[in-house]
């Protein structure tokens, strides 16, 4: 054998040997996500309170059966506390119709745009203007990954929709600049409203 296969091959069995007393356990553990996932995935179309019932119940065997993970236990005890947490918003999909389910790569493009964003603002929290213009901002976000766009691509055909488009957000603009101002000083803000709408009630 070639002395650099020999070495490659004495790396990979160190790499196999030193994780080993892990797999057990390891095993345990990603047995029961597979199962979860199976069960989220819902392949055989039962109803929200079916998939719920069915995840309930293997969150109770993981819980009673926490120590057979042995090192990775605490590990699945924060699995189990989160499932509960967020298990209300878990079944949307089974119980709306036609809703699409959530997958690795929605959670990705959002993840990608967030990343680009805070490398381009510096901002390790999310802006506002990502909830105040996100309907234009993500669907830019993930067109742009797809392809550039030539300037006379970007021409709206539509120009009513293009102007609805632009009122809504600058609307939404508006409602915020509103509330910021409220809650800066909320004595001024309310005086200022009763003013004027004392003034629209006056006759001419």
């Amino acid at each position: 054998m070639p002395q650099a296969l020999g070495r490659l091959k004495t790396i990979l069995r160190r790499g196999l040997d030193a994780p080993a007393a892990l797999w057990p356990e390891g095993r345990v553990a990603y047995g029961w996500g597979q199962r979860a996932a199976h069960i989220l995935h819902n392949d055989a179309q039962g109803t929200e309170a079916a998939v719920q019932r069915r995840l309930h119940g293997l969150l109770g065997a993981r819980g009673q059966n926490q120590a057979q993970a042995g090192s990775l236990a605490p590990a699945v005890g924060h699995v189990l506390k989160v499932s509960r947490s967020d298990g209300p918003g878990l079944f949307h999909c089974d119980s709306v119709p036609d809703l699409p389910r959530t997958n690795n790569d929605l959670e990705q493009l959002f993840g990608a745009s967030r990343w680009h964003e805070r490398r381009a603002t510096g901002r390790q929290v999310a802006a506002p203007a990502v909830g105040l213009r996100g309907a234009v901002r993500l669907i830019a976000c993930a067109a742009t990954r797809l392809r550039p766009f030539a300037s006379e691509e970007l021409v709206p055909d539509a120009v009513r929709a293009w102007q609805e488009r632009r009122h809504n957000l600058e609307t939404r603009r508006h409602q915020r600049t509103q509330r910021r101002r409220f809650r800066r000083d909320p004595a001024s803000y309310l005086a200022n409203l009763e003013a004027d709408f004392l003034q629209l009630s006056l006759p001419p």
